[in-house]
């Protein structure tokens, strides 16, 4: 990568940081560009530089975003394969990986969490994609699973698939708003007794 584009990362590093913590504070409609170039420490050409518009930014930062989310839960399900764990080894390791990105990223979650179930959007599409990618991950893992005689074959992948994703999210949202004292060991503890199907005493 040369100089100029390593810099043009980097400004639109700068860029997603900004928006992402404007438009989680005070939502999509009310957050201006000029806000966004300010809070980032731009001039606003560099912003349609790098975006034609607004609605073009926030399409690019869910893609970032749900793209660092995915190749996270990938890793941990490659890097399980290489030690020869288990699929459930795998997915116990994605739901750390999960909370993992979340303590990192609140604001995007939270973002992307709100936008999941908002219709009418310029970008509803491109969320249905990146959202896609994510869950793609954790079925793949849940299939071989099934393949390899570990979990029941009468297991509905794309919704298992969906749910641990969402159980992911759903739980760190609550962690880092009602039980912000808890641990990150003490949060994938608790999902990790839900995956191991304990919880009714299994």
């Amino acid at each position: 990568m040369d100089r100029s584009s390593t810099r043009r990362q980097a400004t639109r590093q700068k860029l997603y940081e900004a928006a992402v913590t404007l438009i989680a504070e005070q939502g999509f409609s009310a957050t201006t560009v000029d806000e966004i170039a300010e809070r980032a420490g731009v001039a606003k050409g560099t912003v349609y530089y790098n975006f034609k518009s607004k609605t073009e930014l926030f399409e690019e930062l869910l893609r970032h975003g749900v793209g660092l989310l995915t190749a996270s839960l990938q890793s941990a399900a490659d890097d399980t394969a290489k030690r020869d764990g288990t699929s459930v080894q795998a997915l116990d390791a994605m739901i750390r990986a999960g909370l993992a990105f979340i303590d990192r990223y609140p604001a995007f979650t939270q973002l992307y969490v709100a936008e999941l179930w908002r219709t009418n959007r310029a970008w509803q599409s491109t969320l249905l994609v990146v959202r896609q990618q994510a869950v793609a991950v954790v079925e793949k893992v849940l299939q071989e699973g099934v393949e390899g005689g570990e979990l029941s074959r009468e297991i509905d992948i794309p919704l298992t698939a969906a749910a641990l994703v969402g159980m992911v999210l759903v739980a760190a949202l609550d962690w880092q708003a009602f039980q912000p004292e808890r641990s990150i060991d003490d949060v994938h503890s608790a999902l990790s007794l839900l995956l191991h199907g304990r919880v009714g005493g299994g």
